[in-house]
């Protein structure tokens, strides 16, 4: 019964590899694991990239929050998570010569694939990323697996590093999430490009009076006639799209005003981020 479910997790890693998992790139990327393979850490998510266009398989609440800073920035240009170590018998054999137990599967006892969390193109270069809670580093079994890690991304010539709690500025992530949904709005198309417009330019001279958010897209709201929500839905949606920039390591509260607002491309346009 043991050798069935060895051979039965064997040819699951083998399906897997066909089905292209831990390949392509951009939207074509298909993450190694998905969220329903493992258990989650946190609360898992399926979040849609402004970077690759694509869902991605975030796996805990630090996978999440570090993946809206990396979505965020310009000079990242491709997102790849849960990326497999791969072929298996490579980290099988960094494990065997530097004294580490491989991970294996606790029912089969078969070695499971490894995978770095984040695979990330910067500047045109690819960085390997871990990201963990620092209270877990504490863990010596936890910083063995990082060991076989760290030496196989070593003899790919590959930068790796470990990204903990502590390293992710809170306020900057909260201000992310709370725009990224919207920078796909689906008003944008709905609405005519002159209401868009008439939004941009009746909100921006509000935000940049000093005015409270929340009251300025209201005021917009009722000037044009517009569903109560919209204006903030667009408010949000320029913030995504870079068109209009605030302070993001102040948090964006809608009962305050926009802090260090200001109109940074004039004239709107819909685009992807790296378009």
């Amino acid at each position: 019964m043991a050798k069935r479910k060895r051979q039965l997790t064997e040819a699951k890693i083998e399906r897997m590899i066909k089905e292209g998992r831990g390949q392509g790139t951009g939207r074509e990327y298909l993450p190694w694991l998905k969220i329903q393979d493992v258990p989650s850490e946190g609360r898992a998510t399926r979040g849609l990239g402004w970077t690759t266009g694509r869902r991605h398989e975030l796996l805990s609440d630090i996978e999440r929050d570090y993946f809206y800073l990396l979505d965020y920035a310009d000079e990242v240009t491709d997102i790849r998570e849960q990326f497999p170590l791969l072929p298996l018998e490579e980290t099988l054999m960094i494990a065997e010569q530097i004294g580490i137990e491989h991970p294996r599967d606790p029912r089969t006892g078969v070695p499971i694939v490894m995978t770095t969390d984040f695979l990330i193109t910067c500047n045109d270069r690819d960085y390997a990323r871990t990201v963990k809670p620092f209270n877990e580093l504490e863990n010596e079994r936890t910083i063995a697996k990082f060991e076989i890690e760290r030496v196989y991304w070593e003899t790919h010539h590959l930068d790796w590093g470990i990204i903990i709690d502590k390293d992710i500025p809170d306020v900057m992530v909260r201000n992310i999430e709370w725009v990224h949904k919207e920078y796909h709005n689906e008003d944008v198309s709905e609405l005519s490009t002159f209401t868009v417009r008439n939004v941009e330019q009746l909100l921006s001279v509000r935000l940049q009076d000093g005015e409270k958010i929340s009251s300025a897209c209201l005021a917009c709201d009722q000037k044009l006639g517009l569903e109560a929500g919209t204006s903030l839905a667009l408010f949000r949606h320029f913030i995504a799209r870079k068109k209009w920039i605030v302070d993001m390591n102040e948090r964006i509260i809608p009962s305050l005003p926009a802090v260090d607002f200001k109109v940074a491309i004039s004239e709107y346009r819909l685009e992807a981020k790296d378009g």
